[in-house]
C-alpha cells in the first residue's frame, strides 16, 4: 500500500502547478486524502469487515466531498483534482495514473446486479462534470471532455466529447493530460457544414430558378422549354448530390464509432 501512496502523492507534482510542497499537498488536497481513505478501506472491504469500510468512506465523503465506495478498485499514481462531488460507485476499476476532475460520476444505469460500473484504463482523463455510466470499458490513454455523457465503449487513445459521447479524435501518440480543456466541438463542426450544405442548395435553387425564368421569357418553342417534372428531377439531383456525404455529419450521426 505504501508504494501506491506515494506514488498518488508523488503524481499530484507532476500534474499540478499549484502544488508547492509536501505540507501543501498532504493537508490540502482533497483528492489525496479522499485516495488515502479509500486505500484502507478497501483493504477492509476486501478481507470481508462488514459496516467499518463504509462509516470509514462516509467520514472522508464528509470530509473531502468526494465519495468513492469501498468496493472500488483504483490504481496506483490516480489523480482527483479538486474533486467536489466525484462518485465512484462499487465495481467501478480506474487504471493507473488516471485524472479525474470534480463533477465527475463514475455510475451504474439501474438496479442489475455484479459488474454495473466502467472500467477506465491507464492514463485516462475525465473532464470536469463528466458522467461514465454502466459496465463499459474505457481504453488507455483516453480523453473524456468536460460535460460528457458516456455511454458505450470506447477504445484507446481516443477524445470523447458530447452528450452522449462521441469520438472526435484518434491518435496512437500518448496525450498529454493537461491539454484537455483544447478538445475540438463535434456539435459545432456539425452545425456549421449542415450551415454549408443548406447554402449551397439554396444557390443551386436560385441557379435553376433564373435559367427556367428566362428560357420562359425567350418565348421559344414550347418543344424547347423544359417541363416542370424536369425541373423538378433537376432540383432533386442537386439535393441527392448534397444529402449528408460529408464525413464530419456521418461519423456525428452514427456516434463516430461508439
Amino acid at each position: 500500500m505504501l508504494p501506491t501512496l506515494f506514488a498518488d502523492f508523488s503524481i499530484i507534482f507532476e500534474r499540478d502547478p499549484a502544488a508547492r510542497n509536501w505540507l501543501e499537498v498532504l493537508f490540502c488536497y482533497p483528492g489525496l486524502q479522499a485516495l488515502i481513505f479509500h486505500r484502507l478501506c478497501h483493504w477492509l472491504y476486501s478481507i470481508g469487515i462488514p459496516f467499518i469500510p463504509r462509516l470509514i468512506s462516509q467520514f472522508s465523503r464528509f470530509l473531502t466531498g468526494i465519495e468513492i465506495h469501498p468496493g472500488a478498485k483504483i490504481g496506483r499514481g490516480v489523480f482527483i483534482d479538486h474533486g467536489m462531488g466525484v462518485v465512484i460507485g462499487e465495481t467501478a476499476i480506474v487504471g493507473d495514473y488516471a485524472l479525474v476532475y470534480q463533477g465527475v460520476t463514475l455510475g451504474g444505469t439501474g438496479k442489475e446486479s455484479g459488474k454495473r460500473h466502467p472500467t477506465l484504463g491507464e492514463n485516462v482523463v475525465v473532464g470536469s462534470g463528466a458522467k461514465v455510466l454502466g459496465n463499459i470499458q474505457i481504453g488507455n490513454n483516453v480523453r473524456i471532455g468536460a460535460g460528457s455523457v458516456v455511454l458505450r465503449d470506447v477504445p484507446s487513445d481516443c477524445t470523447v466529447v458530447g452528450v452522449p459521447g462521441r469520438i472526435v479524435h484518434r491518435s496512437g501518440v500518448r496525450v498529454n493530460p493537461l491539454e484537455h480543456g483544447s478538445l475540438p466541438d463535434s456539435e459545432a463542426a456539425v452545425i456549421r457544414t449542415l450551415v454549408d450544405r443548406i447554402e449551397l442548395l439554396e444557390q443551386k435553387l436560385q441557379q435553376l430558378t433564373e435559367k427556367s425564368s428566362a428560357m420562359v421569357s425567350t418565348k421559344s418553342v414550347g418543344n424547347n422549354l423544359p417541363s416542370e417534372v424536369d425541373l423538378n428531377a433537376k432540383i432533386d439531383n442537386v439535393s441527392r448530390s448534397c444529402r449528408l456525404r460529408d464525413k464530419v455529419i456521418k461519423e456525428f450521426l452514427d456516434g463516430a464509432g461508439i
